[in-house]
């Protein structure tokens, strides 16, 4: 029978595709891991790796067992998070995962205030966009995440947590900067920056965009928030923005002036995710409390869930 130490080392091939960096991540030699995945494929009678001087692919067939031995592991790790957590510890990794219009806003309000309560909880952030998400949970490469709901699948627990307001942001010299908010009708017409597709925000911002009659400047397409406030400053056009960036990054005469649209509250719902069988629930509430104490101590204008 295969061992689960043979299958994170196949699991570790498949992800650096180098028997070095493989061998590197799960601490052992190079020889020893080669030795060990020979001894796996002679167990199972099949070639689970082709092997070549520049690079390690995976068959066919390997594919198949590698997608059963993620799950392996993953129920491998939940029997020590279960062991753990029936005797009161906190502690272990979290994997947590969550989009790049999140993270570097909201994590150093969060982050040094839950390490200093539980020093021996440890977090490994991973930024993706939120389309990437719900696989990375599934297949159990994070454990839970924080991001813009919904995030499809049945076998996802989500705990909304707040409102996050959005604004739109134009040049400090356009004739909307001057007004201090924003009529539905200023937006007929207007030039839209947005992020490329991917994010929940792109979706987000077509969709105002076709309400509102604005025009969404495809060829234009940011990488990153903060991406878009410099092309907004350039004049480009406007941008919605979400209020973690704004509250955290744009300042009075900083060439972008942040506008909210009357009548009408713009706002994306963001909250925590992990998978039902997951055994890690107080932790994870842990992990919720402190953001939510951060919204309510460095956001106070958001709302609460």
């Amino acid at each position: 029978m295969p061992t689960l130490r043979q299958i994170e080392y196949l699991v570790a091939i498949a992800d650096t595709q180098h028997f070095r960096k493989a061998a590197e991540k799960v601490g052992v030699s190079q020889p020893t891991l080669s030795a060990q995945l020979s001894a796996l494929e002679q167990t199972l009678g099949v070639q689970l790796v082709e092997r070549s001087r520049s690079s390690v692919l995976v068959t066919p067939v390997g594919e198949l067992i590698l997608t059963i031995g993620r799950r392996m592991l993953r129920d491998a790790q939940e029997v020590n998070h279960i062991a753990r957590s029936s005797r009161g510890e906190f502690g272990g990794l979290i994997r947590l995962g969550l989009p790049p219009t999140i993270g570097p806003y909201l994590l150093p309000k969060v982050l040094p205030q839950l390490h200093r309560a539980y020093p021996d909880m440890k977090i490994y952030v991973r930024e993706q966009p939120p389309s990437a998400l719900p696989s990375a949970l599934g297949e159990g490469l994070l454990d839970v995440a924080l991001a813009p709901l919904p995030i499809p699948g049945a076998d996802f627990e989500s705990v909304p947590m707040f409102r996050e307001p959005l604004f739109l942001c134009a040049p400090d010299d356009h004739p909307l900067a001057s007004k201090g908010y924003v009529e539905r009708s200023d937006l007929s017409g207007q030039a839209v920056l947005a992020l490329e597709p991917g994010h929940q925000l792109h979706e987000q911002v077509a969709a105002l965009c076709e309400e509102f009659g604005a025009k969404m400047m495809f060829d234009y397409e940011g990488t990153s928030l903060e991406t878009l406030r410099q092309m907004t400053a350039l004049g480009m056009g406007v941008s919605f923005l979400p209020g973690l960036f704004v509250s955290t990054t744009i300042a009075p005469g900083g060439g972008v002036t942040p506008l909210e649209l009357r009548g009408r509250s713009l706002n994306r719902t963001i909250g925590m995710v992990w998978r039902r069988t997951s055994a890690r629930r107080r932790e994870y509430q842990v992990l919720l409390e402190y953001v939510a104490l951060a919204i309510e101590n460095d956001f106070p204008s958001f709302t609460r869930l």
